[in-house]
């Protein structure tokens, strides 16, 4: 029995009946419309709808059904069942008879759903908490182990200064600490109960609200019936910051495809993550990098397709919302499919320092400190620029570095330079000058490391809370 075909005389076109069915998607919300079933069924049973012994039964026959699927998943394979909800009701029914059908008095399927939702966007914030919690460690271990190795940052694509490696891969601990907080916010906007609010004007039943969102970890109720049923801005909340991640996971696999070719050399790919040519037997190709490289897109996809189906929704509830859960689940699956593995990709990887070391000790890269040389002693930044920048054009025409340069030869192009020029410009230097914070002097980095390992406790111990 449909949970809706009083009024109808004629059966659903069975293509269509098909067509429309949500449970293929849907059954992923399984516990989380059970947790809901039975906070909405102690309810039932404060206002006095549902006996003690129904509820009983009830309870138990929820128990039951998630058990069912728990130790046979095929349980799930109900080719009648609508969606979520009534293979719920349908299950509950055969289980406990007629009483199953009570459980539906004084709610709606909108509020459900709404409910489910919550309840599944809530667990990912966890889930994506905690693996984003991992990978930020397994990039601080990476950056500890590094030392003080340098290697050449870019802008432009082109080498501009030497830096730290630990502190290019803090770089990316700094993305995934504002990933994290991002899910973190989203989770308490997302953590309000929308039991309670029917179909879109509110229960009809005395439902102790507030006992419902207590027992199912929610902060407060909804504040309004209408909005709690029909709008969506969690989900696309959550996927947008999924996709923010996944843009942050795609840059990273760029740079380290790029750094692992031949022309840069910087990195040696994980043989565990790559794989080989079919045709050139000296190949080894980095498919995790470019598999999250590519997943990255339908991530962002799934953030577009959320935006463009809500957008010109009047209220309350319309079924194109049926059609924001399937980018839901794919962005939070996909998701929590990459980041274990870019996190044992970023443990296994081999840097070669001393080829990233050389790469940071040529090509003119100490030229800002050059400038900056000259501007400790009085000459004005412009002018400083200048002319470090005619002794890179004549260090160029005579193919050697700055420091390469005799004093006469810097002389003729400024008079302050000195002797003492050429420890300034040696790399241990150059990276010491940049002594601010969020600078790659080792120090500062040093502290940086300390610094990022302590708010990744806290992000860890805030995992674990809500766990």
């Amino acid at each position: 029995m449909k949970m809706w075909s009083g009024r109808f005389r004629q059966p659903l076109d069975p293509a269509f009946e098909s067509w429309q069915r949500s449970f293929d998607f849907d059954c992923r919300l399984l516990e989380c419309e059970l947790e809901a079933s039975a906070a909405h069924a102690r309810a039932l049973q404060q206002c006095g709808i549902v006996s003690g012994d129904e509820l009983g039964a009830i309870l138990h026959g929820l128990e039951q059904i998630g058990e069912s699927v728990a130790a046979a998943p095929e349980f799930r394979d109900d080719p009648d069942a609508e969606d979520i909800h009534h293979f719920v009701e349908k299950q509950l029914v055969e289980l406990i008879g007629d009483a199953g059908y009570k459980l539906h008095s004084g709610r709606s399927r909108n509020e459900q759903i709404a409910t489910d939702l919550r309840l599944y966007v809530r667990s990912g914030c966890d889930e994506i908490g905690e693996a984003i919690s991992n990978l930020i460690a397994a990039f601080l271990n990476r950056a500890e182990q590094a030392g003080e190795a340098a290697m050449p940052a870019y802008t432009h694509m082109q080498r501009a200064e030497p830096v730290l490696v630990a502190h290019w891969l803090l770089a990316y601990v700094e993305m995934l600490f504002r990933d994290a907080g991002r899910l973190n916010d989203c989770r308490k906007r997302c953590n309000v109960s929308p039991l309670g609010s029917g179909a879109v004007t509110g229960s009809t039943l005395p439902l102790d609200r507030e006992l419902m969102a207590d027992e199912l970890g929610f902060d407060v109720p909804t504040a309004n019936s209408i909005d709690a049923t029909s709008d969506r801005d969690f989900a696309i909340e959550f996927v947008n910051g999924l996709s923010l991640l996944a843009i942050h996971l795609s840059r990273w696999a760029e740079e380290m495809l790029l750094f692992s070719t031949q022309e840069y050399g910087f990195v040696q790919l994980p043989e565990a993550y790559s794989t080989g040519s079919s045709a050139m037997p000296q190949k080894m190709n980095g498919d995790l990098l470019e598999l999250v490289r590519g997943k990255a897109g339908r991530v962002i996809g799934d953030a577009t397709a959320l935006q463009i189906t809500a957008k010109g929704l009047p209220l309350a509830y319309n079924k194109d919302l049926q059609e924001t859960q399937e980018p839901l689940f794919h962005a939070t699956e996909t998701v929590l499919s990459l980041l274990p593995l870019v996190a044992g990709w970023m443990e296994s990887v081999q840097f070669d320092f001393e080829h990233m070391q050389k790469a940071a000790e040529t090509g003119y890269m100490n030229a800002f400190a050059a400038a900056t040389y000259l501007v400790r002693k009085g000459v004005p930044f412009r002018m400083a620029h200048e002319h470090t920048g005619k002794a890179v054009r004549l260090a160029l025409d005579q193919k050697c570095e700055l420091q390469d340069l005799s004093l006469a030869q810097l002389q003729a192009i400024a008079p302050q330079f000195a002797d003492d020029f050429y420890d300034f410009v040696k790399l241990g230097n150059v990276l010491a000058i940049h002594d601010v914070p969020g600078g790659t002097a080792p120090a500062r980095v040093h502290q940086a490391i300390a610094a990022a390992r302590q708010k990744a406790g806290a992000l860890q111990q805030e995992a674990h809370a809500h766990a």
